[in-house]
């Protein structure tokens, strides 16, 4: 996970920097980045999918964990 929060910083950086420079640059450029534009929404929205995605997992893990230590001392009370 901490790979794609890396990507996903490095790639936020990315795109400030770029978005400065193309609205300054060529028609070109700006034409082009308005079509990125879309991917890149695209692509913030299913990184933090994955990540919340993974920290549900974890959680998830977490609590199944305690059910089963919870019904292991319900189990010996028995």
């Amino acid at each position: 996970m901490a790979d794609v929060s890396k990507l996903v910083d490095d790639l936020k950086q990315t795109y400030d920097e770029i978005k400065l420079k193309a609205h300054l640059g060529s028609k070109d450029a700006q034409d082009e980045w308005e079509g990125l534009q879309q991917k890149w929404q695209h692509f913030q929205s299913q990184a933090e999918l994955q990540k919340s995605a993974a920290d549900v997992g974890d959680a998830l893990k977490i609590l199944g964990n305690e059910i089963s230590e919870a019904f292991g001392r319900i189990r010996k009370s028995l």
